[in-house]
């Protein structure tokens, strides 16, 4: 592969309605899956006029930038020098970002299909859409439910007693989880944010991620804006995508965080009855499972105490 110039916009491939992307790939100790990521870039950018890869790294200690910055793709890399948060690190590559240019959200776990991107920006031209998603696999090759509905109590009751992957197949959770939901291109209320294309309109209008979110429901806020200001959220299944999954890390620390940012972006568009039904029925839900490890039981603590599990994980990232 030709080595190419740091953060210049270039020509590749056939037109795409003269688009130009920046994808956007966000690193926090990516190092096992960041080059699988990089080398499907040119092949899944098929057909698209202009792209920059700009890679936002914060403050991996495992070789992260620099196996981006050694990648033949030559991305421009951002060392943030801590670890910033996943929407802090989207809105400094923002404005990095060629001001026209499409955004191209991806998580470091993810592999674009040959030709993925064409078919997102294809949308853009023929619709009044804000953000546009590809469908998403598992590693194994089924399907991995990306699609979301609006958290209400509804949602949030529903999972708790069910269980989450019940209610996802029943249409009652907050999981889209019917299969058939996935063969058609629809509107839908949100996406979760493992690949997201951000129009360079949405961009100017609806500004900058949520930084306060730090990681985890910094994209359902996201999405709900673009929707109140007037746009769709479009999937888009022709755009296709490999999601190895865990780019965000796990353990009971962030189930918690998970957990208490639901509670935090409920309680911001509900009064207060409202969000005490959605967080009891959230809090019920992992008090019956607790049982099933530590990650429920944080989880518990996250939705008894949201804000000061929230902070608290703010305050260990910064030791």
């Amino acid at each position: 592969m030709t080595a190419l110039a740091d953060n210049v916009l270039y020509p590749f491939g056939a037109s795409a309605a003269g688009a130009s992307v920046a994808v956007v790939i966000v690193t926090f100790n990516s190092a096992d899956a960041l080059p699988a990521l990089l080398d499907s870039l040119v092949d899944g950018l098929e057909g698209v006029d202009r792209f920059e890869v700009i890679v936002v790294d914060n403050d991996s200690k495992d070789g992260s930038a620099e196996i981006a910055q050694d990648h033949p793709l030559r991305p421009t890399v951002i060392r943030t020098g801590r670890n910033a948060g996943y929407a802090a690190a989207i809105n400094i590559a923002s404005r990095r970002a060629n001001a026209g240019a499409h955004l191209l959200i991806l998580n470091p776990d993810l592999r674009l299909y040959p030709g993925a991107v064409k078919p997102l920006i294809e949308q853009v031209a023929t619709s009044k859409v804000g953000v546009v998603v590809p469908l998403n696999y598992k590693e194994d090759g089924s399907i991995d439910p990306t699609l979301r509905r609006e958290p209400s109590i509804i949602t949030a009751w529903a999972d708790s007693i069910l269980g989450g992957n019940l209610a996802a197949r029943l249409g009652l959770g907050e999981i889209v989880g019917e299969l058939g939901q996935y063969d058609r291109r629809r509107s839908v209320q949100w996406a979760t944010g493992s690949a997201l294309l951000v129009t360079s309109e949405v961009r100017k209008i609806v500004g900058a991620w949520d930084e306060s979110f730090f990681l985890y429901s910094e994209e359902v806020d996201y999405q709900r804006r673009i929707r109140e200001a007037g746009y769709d959220i479009v999937y888009e299944p022709r755009s296709k995508v490999m999601h190895a999954g865990g780019g965000s890390g796990t353990g009971p620390r962030l189930f918690a965080l998970l957990t208490a940012n639901r509670i935090r972006y409920y309680r911001r568009h509900h009064g207060a009855l409202r969000t005490s039904l959605f967080k009891l029925g959230v809090a019920i839900g992992h008090a019956a499972r607790s049982w099933r490890g530590a990650s429920h039981r944080a989880a518990l603590v996250g939705a008894l105490a949201p804000l000061r599990s929230a902070a608290a994980f703010l305050e260990s990232t910064r030791g």
